[in-house]
């Protein structure tokens, strides 16, 4: 089994900006992929964007040139650097783990840009 526990959302405004964290913990080792996801009220959840360990990174349209994904590929942490922040930006945020033949999610942490 795989938790993941996220951190870092909060209320800001419009323009500003906010990092979130996420660490997994228990059989990590086979994790090779993780990410952000999110869901706004009414809507159906989304990518935000992933990280293929020592691979690739993959974004939403919606954020490219504003968010920016890392991640520590010893640690199975990941990071979601989100910048120039816009009101239809907010929802909860979901981390993401992949292994093989198996998918995770964290509990969510809300992130509200509003002035």
């Amino acid at each position: 089994q795989v938790q993941l526990v996220e951190s870092g959302g909060g209320l800001v405004q419009p323009g500003g900006s906010l990092r979130l964290s996420c660490a997994a913990s228990g059989s990590i080792f086979s994790i090779y992929r993780m990410g952000w996801y999110r869901q706004a009220p009414g809507k159906q959840r989304e990518l935000v964007a992933t990280i293929t360990f020592t691979i690739s990174t993959n974004y939403a349209d919606s954020v490219k040139g504003r968010f920016t994904i890392s991640g520590d590929n010893v640690k199975k942490t990941v990071y979601l650097q989100m910048n120039r922040l816009k009101p239809e930006d907010t929802a909860v945020y979901y981390c993401a783990a992949d292994r093989v033949g198996a998918a995770y999610w964290g509990q969510g942490t809300q992130v509200t840009v509003s002035s």
